[in-house]
């Protein structure tokens, strides 16, 4: 099967308004799988993704299959976060205005391994170097064990290519964020920090 022809495209701040549902429908399928295990839920989210309509600076990166929107990844500036991603860093002493963060990518199982990963940060962390003043690119990761049962079988963690693109993590920096996780509803989640520095971005 030949590889489908994907269309990228940027969008910021009030342009990202209508991608709102196709974002919302692509978290909702792909968070549900490990390790996030969201039980999705549409007034969440809407909640959720204004954050990024109202950040003038925001990015969303959206692939597109035909006029189908296949994957989304997000980005805005540490400052514009909410509290619980921008005061873990404050209480760490670090200056959020030079940290621009990349919220999560979300792509269909189906056009996955065709590189979108890489792009998806490319074009998140150029959108951070056009803005100026960062220095520092930024992502959470969820904390699961690997010993959980509910982890799938030969399951692989993106650890490896988060160091290819750079990223470190952050001396043990954690957030705690709830979300309604299936089977369990609302539960506390702690994710971990990983940074790199943006000028070295590639």
């Amino acid at each position: 099967m030949n590889a489908p022809a994907l269309t990228i495209r940027r969008c910021s701040g009030a342009a990202i308004e209508p991608h709102l549902d196709d974002i919302a429908r692509l978290r909702i399928a792909v968070f549900r799988e490990w390790p996030y295990l969201y039980d999705g839920d549409a007034a969440y989210e809407a909640v959720y993704l204004k954050t990024y309509v109202a950040s003038p600076r925001s990015v969303v990166v959206l692939a597109f299959d035909g006029d189908a929107v296949v994957g989304a990844s997000t980005g805005l500036p540490m400052a514009d976060e909410s509290p619980a991603f921008r005061e873990p860093l404050e209480r760490a002493g670090h200056d959020v205005d030079s940290v621009f963060y990349c919220g999560e990518s979300v792509l269909l199982p189906q056009y996955r391994g065709l590189g979108l990963g890489h792009r998806f940060f490319d074009e998140r962390e150029a959108h951070a170097r056009s803005l100026g003043g960062f220095r520092w690119s930024a992502f959470c990761a969820v904390d699961r064990s690997d010993q959980d049962p509910r982890c799938p079988i030969g399951h692989r963690g993106n650890e490896a290519f988060w160091r290819k693109r750079g990223y470190r993590p952050a001396g043990g920096l954690r957030a705690s964020l709830p979300w309604s996780e299936i089977g369990d509803g609302e539960v506390m989640h702690t994710l971990s920090f990983w940074l790199r520095p943006l000028e070295d971005a590639r």
